[in-house]
């Protein structure tokens, strides 16, 4: 039953999501709530982690240097070409690249465990490019539309440290306690961890419902296309590369779903209103079109064939 309900996962996510839109009241009251559902989709996932998925990405950090060096070379550049190719305001351009310029978002965290990606690998990468964004970001923004903003790491971190590493550290040891009881649940896991996506997906398509409406075509297709040109380029590039398809999959969460949040904060601190726009679209289109990826690869057999692994299987 729960295997059934899984597969249907994409549909849900974008059925909420157009239900949010032209009904955010129903979703607006359990903003609150968001940070709750998170950590227990992180709880999840750790619960069906080991210590040695951590270890065996120690132990090739490979993945984590590349996945890190794709997403603050290709997400900036992208959405520097995407906003000059589709006429973009200055203002505009500015919140695309501080969306680019972002480290990854915890959503490609959860969008890499539902593919079946590489989790340990997922959630490395994405704490090693919050560190490295308080240099990375503005020195991007500055570099390629001439603005410089402040980025509050500590802050990321600690966000980061609570509702992604604790939880996910307590499903990992409950994990180790209870062996292999664990695997018995893991569908029903996942599917209260879908649950959870998908509330979030509604919630945040309720609260931005007022800035989409207010969005034309061109800024949609702006988003659009930027999310689709890092998680295309994230899997091609990192195929090129010769990593296995668990770990491009991986990567190409990585790369194409960026901490927009943060890229709403800094433009709202630093610049306009307006500046904000596509960061808030992004954080709704990221969440909808890493759930039907996500869907996708799920339904889809690994085969790596002759290339060599860049990581252990689990």
């Amino acid at each position: 039953m729960f295997e059934r309900i899984n597969r249907l996962f994409p549909l849900w996510a974008v059925l909420l999501a157009v239900i949010a839109a032209f009904v955010p009241d129903l979703f607006t009251g359990l903003a609150g709530y968001i940070k709750t559902l998170l950590v227990v989709i992180m709880f999840a996932m750790g619960l069906t982690l080991t210590k040695g998925d951590f270890a065996r990405v120690v132990k090739a950090p490979k993945p984590i240097a590349v996945g890190v060096v794709l997403q603050f070379l290709i997400m900036p550049l992208a959405a520097l070409l995407v906003s000059k190719l589709l006429g973009l305001s200055p203002e505009l351009t500015i919140g695309m690249v501080l969306v680019g310029a972002t480290a990854g978002g915890t959503s490609s965290n959860v969008m890499t465990w539902l593919a079946g990606g590489h989790v340990a690998l997922s959630v490395s990468m994405t704490m090693v490019s919050t560190l490295i964004s308080v240099f990375a970001t503005p020195l991007l923004t500055l570099l390629l539309v001439g603005q410089s903003v402040d980025v509050p790491v500590a802050g990321m971190l600690m966000s980061i440290a609570q509702l992604v590493v604790a939880p996910i550290a307590l499903g990992v040891v409950i994990h180790h306690l209870l062996g292999e009881r664990i695997q018995a649940v893991e569908p029903a896991l996942a599917t209260l961890a879908m649950a959870a996506i998908v509330l979030i997906i509604a919630i945040v398509v309720a609260l931005n419902a007022g800035r989409l409406a207010t969005l034309g075509p061109i800024v949609a297709l702006a988003v659009i296309a930027h999310n689709g040109i890092g998680l295309a380029a994230g899997y091609g590039l990192a195929r090129a590369l010769r990593f296995d398809t668990r770990t491009a999959r991986t990567i190409a969460f990585e790369v194409g779903l960026q901490n927009s949040g943060l890229a709403v904060t800094l433009a709202n601190q630093f610049f306009t209103a307006t500046s904000a726009l596509p960061g808030a679209l992004f954080s709704v289109w990221h969440n909808v079109s890493g759930s039907l990826l996500a869907g996708y690869w799920k339904r889809r057999p690994v085969d790596d064939g002759p290339r060599k692994p860049a990581l252990g299987t689990d």
